[in-house]
């Protein structure tokens, strides 16, 4: 009986340091002494050394962390050395004995509000994830920069020849430079648009300015615009009887155009558009198919991130983010399907009256 309670106790440290080993990242703790008290498997991972013998090892001997100069973290930090008021550090980048980058963050342990420090928890994870970030970072600012700098390359070598060579062209070679330079503006315009409406969905900061549209008119406008640039045939297809959408008109207008010259970019043969209620909102399915190879099931849910391209085709790689961001915002949905005779069938389901999230 008398031995129970110290068998108790013997074993906390053993049974911390498994609940310890649950915890996603890595897990450190020290006395003031410098002794390890605590490491989980995490953090013995990240540090190159042996969970078990770890305990009761020296501090310095066991957080073998450098910065770029050589620099240990207890020789930057002196934990043990910090003025009352300092509470923990916080997230550093450091290197271990693989070279490989640990984020590091500590608390500081006091005896008293302002009392000496007592104890160290440092958290230890893993730069992956950051590095991982950073190079979505970096590709999407390459992307950015690529879609911008194809319509200005235009721009500058069509103004500058209508600079150099004035005098030397004709009216009908001026017009047709004109004419390039100002689809190419409109091409930045539009890019810088989408750009700015990704950002404002991402934070929840889109405007909108709802009211009751006729869908047939604004979708006419859309396929009669894009059918006079493209030599593909569209056709457009409207139930009798078809109920208004509740929308911002200029976003309704650009779900709509993203969603048709997808299909003419990305898909082949006729893009057959077709308008008709959908009760069940109660609303207006817009469905869009075209006659290429389609969109395999297993990529469906990808053609709703940002800059997700295919193929060779071009294009940003936003539309159907933008498509789905602004459906979402009115509250309507888009789906993905087969088309009857091959290729992709897209829908928008859009309601009649105002269902927007709260």
């Amino acid at each position: 009986m008398s031995q129970e309670p110290s068998r108790r106790i013997a074993s906390t440290p053993s049974r911390l340091r498994s609940l310890a080993d649950f915890y996603p990242d890595g897990i450190l703790g020290a006395t003031r002494d410098g002794e390890v008290t605590l490491l989980n498997a995490q953090g013995a991972a990240l540090l190159g050394v042996d969970p078990h013998e770890a305990h009761g090892m020296p501090l310095a001997d066991v957080l073998r962390l450098l910065d770029q100069d050589g620099r240990t973290w207890l020789g930057v930090n002196r934990p043990f050395e910090s003025i009352p008021i300092v509470r923990g550090m916080p997230e550093q980048s450091w290197l271990n004995a693989s070279g490989e980058e640990v984020l590091t963050t500590a608390t500081l342990v006091r005896d008293g509000a302002l009392g000496r420090v007592v104890g160290i928890a440092v958290g230890l994870r893993s730069g992956r994830g950051r590095a991982l970030l950073d190079r979505e970072r970096s590709d999407l600012v390459a992307t950015v920069a690529h879609e911008l700098r194809s319509p200005l390359t235009g721009v500058k070598g069509f103004v500058q020849a209508l600079l150099n060579r004035w005098d030397k062209l004709t009216d009908d070679q001026r017009k047709l430079m004109l004419t390039t330079v100002n689809a190419d503006a409109d091409r930045l315009a539009r890019l810088i648009a989408e750009l700015l409406d990704v950002a404002r969905i991402d934070t929840g900061r889109l405007q909108l300015y709802p009211r009751e549209s006729s869908a047939e008119v604004l979708v006419r406008r859309v396929v009669d615009s894009i059918e006079a640039g493209t030599a593909r045939d569209i056709s457009l297809d409207v139930e009798d009887d078809l109920p208004e959408v509740f929308a911002d008109p200029d976003k309704f207008t650009q779900v709509v155009t993203n969603l048709v010259e997808n299909a003419v970019r990305h898909g082949q043969g006729q893009v057959a558009v077709r308008l008709a209620a959908f009760p069940e909102l109660p609303g207006v399915r817009i469905t869009v198919d075209d006659e290429g190879e389609g969109i395999p099931v297993d990529m469906r849910r990808r053609v709703f991130t940002k800059f997700w391209t295919t193929g060779e085709s071009g294009g940003s790689g936003l539309g159907m983010y933008i498509v789905g961001g602004l459906s979402r915002a009115h509250g309507g949905r888009v789906t993905i399907e087969d088309a009857p005779g091959g290729g992709a069938r897209v829908m928008v389901d859009w309601p009649s009256e105002d269902l927007r999230p709260e």
